[in-house]
């Protein structure tokens, strides 16, 4: 009887990642694996039937996972990725509306003349194998060469438009010229059009998909639910990570304001602060390297409603963070002892929160309360 239950338990809830039961200030916390053997997993979203789309960076395969933890063939009908350095396949999105177009979306670094860049595709979901009639609805412009700072975070606004960050590709002082696309946050229709009311639009100098400027590499992104806004985080230099809420026309600094410093120990531009340019709500100095953003929402640990959570890389651990409205007003570092790259933050339908660790073998996993 002891091993039928175990059997079972395994079955609804996953393999233990460890003994070990991890420890915060609200929960004792277990982590269990869903799903093992992916290849630098970078992006998650689930299915309206609870099956998770999962990206592979260096392979460029988008894949889905089953319930069970089953993992498919790579779906048929993406495009070539550029997978050097952190560019490959990225991010991936669910159409709010995927129970009547079946369309999802997918962030990439895109080879073509002069390098590569972060582009955005979309495609129809129509069987387990395929994506059909997939085109690229974002293109940043100029490409270049080298496999840094891609972004690259897609996320849908409540009104139905996309945000997409994109970083500024290891050209720094370029994320300051706004003809191109470094270092920015971007906004589109679904079809990939330009909103009429992005703030750039028809002004001279600024390209019109533009929503916000100033920012270095973007990897985190999330809707804040209590106010609808878009926050994001986004690496620093040395030090100065960041977390920002992009507002239309608004300039963050990079490379003019940091609180980092550049790897050589260099001051940063001008210093802190300079007028025109704003604020980060919050940084880490040391850096963490943060990757992927979710406000939890679930019913599985209710004193954490509200909180946002981090993945840190650097560090190998999971960061919550206690709000008050749009300031931070605490921080607890989460699953320290477990030594995994966290790159993605999500949270499930189920309530728990599902974390991808970027590695290869890289894994899915599923954090609950211990009990």
């Amino acid at each position: 009887m002891p091993r039928l239950v175990a059997a079972l338990l395994v079955l609804l809830y996953g393999t233990p990642l460890s003994a070990e039961i991890y420890k915060s200030e609200h929960y004792d916390l277990r982590v269990t694996t869903v799903a093992d053997g992916l290849d630098h997993p970078w992006g998650l979203a689930f299915l309206p039937d609870g099956r998770m789309l999962v990206t592979e960076r260096n392979t460029g395969a988008i894949r889905i996972v089953g319930t069970n933890g089953d993992i498919s063939a790579p779906l048929a009908g993406t495009p070539a990725v550029y997978a050097s350095g952190q560019g490959g396949m990225l991010d991936v999105a669910v159409d709010p509306s995927f129970n009547e177009n079946h369309f999802i979306y997918f962030s990439f670094a895109e080879p073509g003349p002069g390098g590569a860049g972060t582009a955005v595709g979309r495609g129809r979901l129509d069987d387990d194998a395929a994506l059909r009639n997939v085109e690229v609805i974002f293109r940043q412009q100029p490409k270049t060469g080298g496999g840094l700072h891609f972004g690259s975070r897609l996320v849908f606004a409540p009104d139905g438009r996309l945000f997409i960050t994109v970083g500024e590709r290891g050209e720094r002082e370029r994320a300051q010229d706004f003809n191109v696309n470094r270092g920015q946050v971007i906004r589109i229709n679904p079809d990939g059009s330009i909103p009429a009311d992005n703030p750039f639009v028809g002004t001279p100098g600024y390209r019109p998909e533009t929503w916000s400027v100033g920012h270095r590499n973007p990897q985190g992104a999330a809707l804040n639910p209590d106010s609808g806004r878009l926050w994001i985080n986004e690496h620093g230099a040395r030090g100065g990570d960041e977390i920002n809420i992009p507002s239309a026309g608004k300039n963050y600094g990079w490379p003019v304001i940091s609180f980092g410093t550049h790897y050589s120990g260099a001051k940063i531009g001008v210093g802190t602060y300079k007028a025109g340019m704003e604020q980060p709500i919050y940084y880490w100095d040391p850096s963490i390297a943060p990757s992927g953003m979710a406000f939890y929402s679930g019913d599985k640990f209710p004193k954490w409603r509200g909180n946002a959570f981090v993945g840190a890389l650097k560090f190998q651990l999971l960061v919550r963070l206690t709000l008050d409205g749009e300031r931070v007003i605490g921080e607890e570092r989460l699953l320290a002892g477990m030594e995994r790259r966290i790159r993605a933050v999500v949270n499930g339908p189920d309530g728990y929160l599902y974390l991808l660790v970027d590695h290869d073998p890289g894994q899915i996993l599923r954090v609950a309360p211990a009990s």
